[in-house]
């Protein structure tokens, strides 16, 4: 095999492991859906969730290790890494959700939250479709304008339901730990944006 192959093999490596790790998120994303609704009854699947978390680790790992091997890259090597990185975040936040629910012994989901995460699960569709045109650099405003839309959404969803817990009386304690599960929906969220505005900065950048 020429070099010029090997070195087009090993570019490919990269858009491999940004499709799988997207592709992972929003399978992560899809079981914390289905968890919320129809907690506590499928509460089980916060297990999945976490092997989820971990592969997103796993592939993560993976990208770094290329990257610290490889001379060249196919995109910045300061763009792979944070795009890496905003990847991985969707996994930890949709993972510590899952895991929080537990922990705080949730016996019902407010409904925001159901909604949050459903927020959560069109964004990562979103991504996972946008992911295989990074690979020729292909226009990709149309999965990013989405995601900025439902970020917006899940903002606004947000400010509901902190609103709604300190509007109905509820107690203090509960309050603590449903603000802790939004913020965490919400990063989530956020971090799917952050995924959408690196991957239209590499695909302006490298057009």
């Amino acid at each position: 095999m020429r070099l010029s192959q090997v070195l087009v093999s090993r570019d490919r490596q990269f858009f491999d492991l940004f499709e799988e790790a997207a592709g992972n998120n929003q399978r992560a994303a899809d079981l914390l859906d289905q968890m919320l609704r129809h907690y506590p009854e499928r509460a089980e699947l916060a297990r999945d969730i976490l092997i989820c978390e971990q592969e997103g680790d796993r592939i993560t790992h993976d990208i770094i290790r290329r990257l610290n091997e490889m001379f060249v890259t196919p995109i910045d090597r300061e763009d792979i890494y944070q795009l890496a990185s905003a990847l991985d975040d969707i996994a930890d936040y949709t993972e510590e959700v899952a895991d929080y629910l537990g922990l705080y012994r949730v016996e019902a989901p407010f409904e925001q939250a159901q909604r949050l995460a459903h927020v959560l699960l069109q964004c990562t569709r979103q991504l996972a479709e946008a992911m295989p045109r990074l690979r020729d650099f292909d226009d990709i405003s149309h999965f990013t304008v989405e995601v900025n839309r439902l970020e917006n959404d899940g903002d606004r969803i947000t400010r509901e339901a902190m609103a709604a817990l300190f509007d109905n009386g509820i107690d203090p304690m509960v309050v603590i730990r449903w603000k802790d599960i939004y913020e965490r929906l919400e990063n989530a969220i956020d971090a799917c944006e952050t995924v959408a505005n690196i991957l239209e900065g590499i695909v302006i950048k490298n057009s």
